[in-house]
């Protein structure tokens, strides 16, 4: 007779192997250790085949036969969801109200366009808006914080969620022009940077923890915000990257300068759109995903915002080091 394992003998298993131990996952499911350990022996004899290694060891460890049936459950238990899924998006209309976490490397002109635009299509739709930095946003997402992210920083790989590429923006390196690198006249080296003070943005979700990007300083100042950054940058305080959206104005009118440094990594940085996959996006939310992805894919290259300021900015207002 073919073995038949019920979805919660499979859940229970995966929640095992994920979390490490049999007293884990009763706290994970808030089942009885003994509910747990007889669920996985249930399963065993149906199929078998022993799926964790016990003897000689404190904690279970998954054999070979567990493991190929690891991605088996993974991949029927996330079948699953996706059907729960859509049966509830069928049932359920408008949404109350749409919960949202923004990257602030979103271009705030286009938040502003998006959210105008949906008080006038959803007036009924109430909004709960998260801005953070970092991996805020996924994190807001993971916890049920929020219905929908709109950010960049994957920080994990995470089969709860979607993650689909709708833009872009990048960082820039700054300073002050009153600041002593927006001085030296020729692109800056690392020797440059190394004894000036770095503004850094501390992230609060703490799935970036022990991780640093782009600090290139010895000397370090952490801050919970951009926008503090931004202002102690403008004030004079130390150097650092700012959002190319946030620091257009300040480049333009001489306040900051772009700092000619190679060191500092200037790519593109994406912009996904993040959902549970247990909690697909209503109306509401579909359409305000469609309307980032339909502004943020013609945000401006890192290439193209550089020409745009060359040809506006006057010629005594220096936009790099160069």
């Amino acid at each position: 007779m073919l073995p038949n394992p019920t979805l919660d003998q499979l859940q229970v298993f995966l929640t095992v192997a994920e979390t490490g131990s049999f007293s884990a996952a009763s706290r994970a499911l808030n089942r009885a250790q003994s509910v747990v350990s007889y669920t996985i022996a249930n399963l065993e004899a149906q199929l078998e085949m022993p799926l964790f290694e016990r003897s000689g060891a404190r904690q279970p460890k998954l054999t070979e036969a567990g493991k190929a049936m690891l991605e088996d459950a993974r991949r029927l238990l996330t079948d699953l969801q996706v059907m729960r899924a859509r049966v509830k998006s069928l049932k359920e209309g408008l949404e109350a109200e749409v919960s949202v976490a923004i990257s602030v490397m979103v271009p705030s002109r286009a938040i502003v366009d998006v959210l105008r635009e949906f008080r006038e299509r959803f007036p009924t739709v109430s909004l709960n808006l998260n801005a953070g930095e970092l991996g805020m946003v996924m994190d807001a997402v993971l916890t049920g914080k929020a219905s929908i992210g709109i950010g960049g920083a994957v920080l994990k790989q995470d089969d709860s969620i979607t993650i689909e590429r709708i833009g872009h923006s990048f960082m820039m390196p700054v300073a002050a022009s009153t600041h002593p690198l927006a001085n030296i006249g020729r692109p800056l080296t690392l020797a440059d940077v190394r004894e000036e003070v770095q503004l850094v943005v501390t992230d609060a979700s703490g799935l970036t923890k022990g991780r640093d990007f782009n600090v290139l300083s010895y000397k370090t100042w952490r801050v919970s915000d951009i926008a503090s950054k931004h202002a102690l940058i403008r004030g004079g305080l130390g150097w650092g990257g700012l959002p190319a959206s946030i620091i257009r104005d300040d480049l333009m009118s001489g306040a900051l300068v772009h700092l000619d440094l190679q060191a500092y990594e200037q790519g593109e940085y994406p912009i996904y759109a993040m959902r549970r996959v247990a909690s697909p996006p209503g109306p509401a939310a579909t359409w305000m995903i469609d309307a980032f992805r339909t502004r943020l894919t013609a945000c401006p290259s890192h290439a193209d915002f550089h020409a745009a300021l060359s040809e506006i900015r006057s010629p005594d207002v220096p936009l790099a080091a160069e």
